[in-house]
Parts: structure tokens; C-alpha cells; sequence
């Protein structure tokens, strides 16, 4: 996404490289601020806080493969950023969600095509190859337990395309179903709030083992003390 916004001219200016002055009621003017030893990484995560901001509100993950045909006249979504600027978004919102389902997109995205990779999979095929190397006993009940969690889960109708999705790429026997947190910031931090249940339960202590531990043995050990 800010690939292709800078692509359009669309700066993205970093929270911390501005200030906003209210001159009169409802009228602010936007007077940059000069930090020299930012470094590069740090601007681009501020950039990319932004964008997952962007992402969440604005992006909706198309019912079907994106087909730019379609998308052409889909009318425009507002954005305001930080520093006041009001940003049009058209059929952007809805193909780089398909990015997750159909990597090969990438390459219709201006200055994005040195970061095309012929191999990438997409989010259906990772599940269902992730499912297929567990025991077989298991997989059934894996296709009825997938979690989202994170940022991009808040994305809207994630979870009814990787469904659908599912449904086509699965075994018939399957029972599909994708569960998501109702409340968003529970849904984006669900991976560490797991965490955090998990480091305090008594068991942990039997769970865990240290760094030595693992250079001695390698990643076998991890097979051995949590069969």
C-alpha cells in the first residue's frame, strides 16, 4: 500500500515529522519538523503504522480473485491522514488485499515488480499445506479451528473469503471454519495475549528450555519436550 501510494505522488508524512497549528476554528495549519538523525527504518515504521491504519479501515478483501476489469469504476474511499491530507482511494483497496490469496499481483503494482516472487503461495494454499504436514488424525479438527489474529485480520471480509476459499481447496469431508475475535484490539494482539496466558500458567516450567539446551540438541528437542 505505500509502494503504491507513492507511486500515485501521495507523501506519507511520518507523525513525528509535523505539527499541527490551529490558526482559526477548524483550520489548522501543518508546519514540518526537522529531525536529521531519524534513521531510515525508523521513518519507515512510522510510514507503515500509518498504512496499517489504511489497511484496517479502508481495505475490503474482494468475495473473488481481483480482476481489474471489475474494479475499474468502483467508486472512491476518503482517508484523512495525520497531518490533514485527504486521500481518494479506488480499486487499491481491493487488490492489494488479494495480495494475501494471489501473490502474482504484485507485479501490476508500479515499482513493485522487483519484489515479484514466482513461488510466493497464497494464504489458502499456506493453510492447507500447513494442514496436510500434521498427523492426518488431526487435520479434520485443524480445518474447524482456524484462528485469525493480528493487524490485518481487522481487514474487512477476511475471514468470509479465506472460508470460501477453504471450501473449494479442502477435502469435502472437511468442516471449514474461521474464527476471529469480535473486539478488534483483542483480534490484533490475540497471538500475545495467548502468549501471556500460556507463560503463566504452573506448566510452562516443564515446557520451556534454554538456549544451550537447544544448540545441544537442535530443533528435534522441541518434539521431545513438548510431544
Amino acid at each position: 500500500m505505500l509502494k503504491s501510494l507513492e507511486q500515485k505522488g501521495i507523501s506519507i508524512k511520518p507523525r513525528y515529522a509535523f505539527k499541527r497549528k490551529e490558526i482559526r476554528t477548524g483550520e489548522f495549519q501543518v508546519v514540518n519538523l526537522d529531525f536529521p538523525n531519524t534513521t531510515e527504518s525508523y521513518k519507515l515504521y512510522s510510514q507503515r503504522v500509518i498504512v496499517d491504519d489504511i489497511k484496517e479501515c479502508v481495505c475490503r478483501m474482494p468475495d473473488t480473485p481481483f480482476d481489474e476489469a471489475s474494479y475499474s469504476n468502483i467508486p472512491t474511499t476518503a482517508y484523512e491522514l495525520p497531518d490533514g491530507q485527504t486521500i481518494e482511494i479506488g480499486a487499491d483497496r481491493f487488490k492489494i488485499p488479494d495480495l494475501l490469496f494471489n501473490p502474482s499481483l504484485v507485479q501490476s503494482i508500479p515499482g513493485m515488480e522487483s519484489f515479484a516472487d514466482t513461488s510466493a503461495r497464497g494464504l489458502t494454499q499456506q493453510v492447507v499445506e500447513s494442514i496436510n504436514k500434521c498427523d492426518v488424525d488431526i487435520r479434520r479438527e485443524l480445518y474447524s479451528s482456524i484462528l485469525l489474529a493480528g493487524g490485518t485480520a481487522s481487514m474487512q471480509q477476511l475471514k468470509e473469503r479465506l472460508e470460501k476459499d477453504l471450501l473449494e481447496a479442502s477435502p469435502q469431508s472437511a468442516r471449514i471454519k474461521v474464527l476471529a475475535s469480535g473486539n478488534a484490539t483483542e483480534r490484533k494482539f490475540s497471538v500475545w495475549i495467548g502468549g501471556s496466558i500460556l507463560a503463566s500458567l504452573g506448566s510452562v516450567q516443564q515446557m520451556w528450555f534454554s538456549k544451550s539446551e537447544y544448540e545441544e540438541h537442535g530443533a528435534s528437542y522441541i518434539q521431545r519436550k513438548c510431544p
